[in-house]
């Protein structure tokens, strides 16, 4: 049913963008059974990006999609976080993912290696017309007849045949097309005033070999450094992601690809040499270094208008400081989904679709802004007056640290199961 619709050029539900989000919605609804499109700007499907950490409330969705096995095969089990200040010492560890109790694991993966697998799936299952490149969307009319109508052209600006279907998901991201047409005066993102840069590198294992690093804080350099990918070579090297986030003057360009210079933020992290990890020949190893903005939108009133709503990023842009903008974008698709089984395809489903997820990721969004994962960082950063420790409990309670990291997953809905 849903492949037939499809080749008629129509869908119950239009799905814009070929993303995390898009691609999830369009296995959630196939579950449900109801036919989807999904349509992308870029003319072939490439594996952009670089690590990305996905939670367990958000690998049980993908359990129950079945394809939490194929995403373990090419993922990182993420064993601990453990966060330490800029000298290399230990402040707090804590289990993550199956270690902690929970069903399903948390993974530290390469983002294109997810939307690979993700893509696999649909086109196995949906077909393999399921998921149409080279079509950029332009706008949408919903004429309250039931129908909405996707405008779209191709890569070199040429207007394409409209679209109809009874519903449409912005799952564009960042750059949403949907969102700007939402909100034409919404105005540009707000900065937080830290710039990051990004890359990826063989690295031999290092800590457990599944340990997601936090280190330093951001008024005198921070990182994020985890494992992405196992056993590349006969040296049985890893494929390491790590982020440098550093307070700024100016923020860089939003954009995804834009690429960051070493000059820029190296510096601050030339005498990171700890015991477990040269950070700064970690990056300096690095052959393409990414750099991208801390930013984020502000919540929106409400992403549903009619038949057309939003998801993912397209929906509420977060700064990436908690690992849960793909688990967010994952939760927005099943829950959607639920909705249309529980309603129908149509207005009434993306209002209560709108009424559960909005304030739900609102609280993300500002949570990432204030008190995220991170604060632990901030916290010793600050008591420890930015000085090696001889003990922790010297400069904060490991309780407290506990605390923080308990608070966030109550915002992200990811409590630590009772033991």
């Amino acid at each position: 049913m849903a492949r037939d619709a499809a080749r008629n050029g129509t869908a119950d539900v239009v799905v814009v963008g070929a993303g995390i989000g898009g691609l999830t919605l369009a296995l959630a609804l196939h579950r449900a059974g109801i036919a989807c499109r999904v349509y992308d700007s870029a003319a072939e499907l490439q594996p952009l990006g670089v690590g990305i950490n996905v939670l367990p409330h958000a690998t049980a969705v993908l359990d129950a999609l079945g394809v939490l096995d194929a995403l373990e095969r090419v993922a990182v089990v993420t064993r601990e976080a453990a966060f330490f200040n800029r000298f290399g010492q230990l402040a707090y560890v804590e289990p993550a993912g199956r270690f902690a109790g929970h069903a399903t694991p948390q993974l530290s993966i390469h983002r294109g290696d997810l939307q690979a697998v993700l893509l696999a799936a649909v086109h196995e299952r949906l077909g393999g017309d399921a998921v149409v490149t080279n079509h950029a969307c332009v706008g949408v009319d919903d004429r309250g007849d039931g129908d909405v109508h996707v405008r779209f052209q191709d890569g070199t600006g040429a207007s394409l045949p409209d679209v109809v279907g009874g519903a449409v998901v912005g799952c564009d991201g960042i750059h949403s097309t949907v969102r700007r047409q939402l909100y034409p005066d919404e105005g540009p993102p707000r900065w937080s005033g830290v710039n990051m840069w990004r890359g990826v590198v063989a690295h031999a294992p290092f800590l457990s070999g599944a340990t997601m690093v936090r280190a330093g804080w951001l008024s005198v350099g921070k990182m994020v450094i985890y494992p992405i990918r196992d056993t590349l070579d006969a040296e049985r090297r890893q494929l390491v992601n790590w982020v440098a986030e550093l307070e700024s003057d100016a923020p860089v360009q939003r954009d995804w690809t834009a690429r960051g210079r070493l000059d820029d933020f190296l510096p601050r992290f030339a005498d990171w040499r700890f015991d477990w990890l040269d950070v700064a020949e970690l990056i300096r190893s690095t052959a393409t270094v990414l750099a991208y903005p801390m930013v984020d939108q502000d919540p929106l009133p409400r992403w549903s208008f009619g038949r057309v709503t939003l998801l993912g990023d397209a929906a509420h842009p977060m700064v990436p400081r908690g690992s849960n903008g793909a688990g967010q974008a994952i939760l927005d698709a099943i829950c959607l989904a639920e909705r249309f089984v529980e309603r129908g395809v149509g207005a009434q489903a993306l209002a209560e679709y709108d009424a559960i997820r909005n304030p739900a990721t609102a609280k993300v969004v500002l949570a990432n802004r204030s008190t995220p994962p991170d604060a632990i960082l901030r916290e010793v950063h600050e008591r420890g007056g930015d000085k090696p420790f001889a003990r922790i409990e010297d400069v904060v309670s490991r309780e407290e640290l506990a605390r923080i990291a308990e608070r966030y997953k109550e915002v992200a809905g990811l409590r630590t199961p009772a033991r």
